[in-house]
């Protein structure tokens, strides 16, 4: 099994910061890539950012001048770091994981529960 917990979530007024955080638990022997990907009211869920274990990354071209993905591969944690947040922001952030499991081997893509991000006029 293989357990992500997401955290850093709240309310913010705009033009202020958040920075969610990512971590990976349990029978990982390799984690590929983490992302992070977000879904408000009525629409769908669409990817934020990604990033690889050797630090290739993709954004989403509308947030890629505020938000910053970052991986601590020594601690299995993926964050972003958004600024200058805009009520549009505002949606469930989902923490997403492309792992390498063991017992047996076998590739896994894990999800997070989300955390809310909500951002005030």
């Amino acid at each position: 099994q293989v357990q992500l917990v997401e955290s850093g979530g709240g309310l913010v007024q705009a033009g202020g910061s958040l920075r969610l955080s990512c971590a990976a638990s349990g029978r990982i022997f390799r984690l590929n890539a983490m992302a992070w990907y977000r879904q408000a009211p009525g629409k769908q869920r669409e990817l934020v950012a990604r990033i690889s274990s050797g630090g290739t990354t993709n954004y989403a071209d509308s947030l890629k001048d505020r938000f910053t993905i970052s991986i601590d591969n020594a601690k299995n944690t993926v964050y972003l770091q958004m600024n200058s947040l805009k009520p549009e922001d505002t949606a469930d952030y989902y923490c997403n994981a492309a792992v390498i499991a063991t017992g047996p081997t076998r590739y896994l893509e894990v999800w997070g529960q989300g955390t809310l991000v909500t951002v005030s006029s």
